[in-house]
């Protein structure tokens, strides 16, 4: 088990992602061959093992430089164009900790409100029968 954990350790992320692709196609060579040409998408198999390799330098980039580092210069290039009101609940919805998702809020919006809007308070309907 020892060196099965070493030599996958020495393929990277690459190589947890070809296990787990392994593990759920049971083990078939063809299932394997399968899930690389469905990941490749219109690429077919080409396209999988080539995304295989872009995980590998994605993944040196992001141990490089940190999550946190990576997410904040891809939402603030993503704010340029889009809504950070719309981005504030992506990040919201992320499987990230509770911590780095207010990192990230306070990276998009650093402003806090200190103004105190005017709120009427409701107005209360009565309906009568007659």
């Amino acid at each position: 088990m020892d060196e099965i954990a070493k030599k996958l350790a020495g393929l990277g992320l690459p190589g947890i992602i070809l296990v787990i692709l392994t593990v759920t196609s049971a083990g078939s060579n063809a299932a394997i061959v399968a899930a690389l040409t469905a990941v490749g998408g219109p690429f077919g198999i080409v396209g999988g093992i080539g995304l295989l390799g872009l995980i590998t330098v994605l993944g040196d980039t992001v141990a490089g430089y940190g999550i946190e580092a990576v997410l904040k210069a891809v939402y603030t290039e993503r704010s340029k164009t889009e809504s950070v009101r719309y981005l504030l609940k992506e990040i919201k919805d992320l499987p990230i900790s509770e911590e780095l998702k207010l990192k990230l809020k306070n990276h998009l919006s650093p402003e806090t409100v200190t103004e105190v809007e005017d709120v009427q308070a409701p107005k209360t309907i009565e309906i009568v029968e007659e």
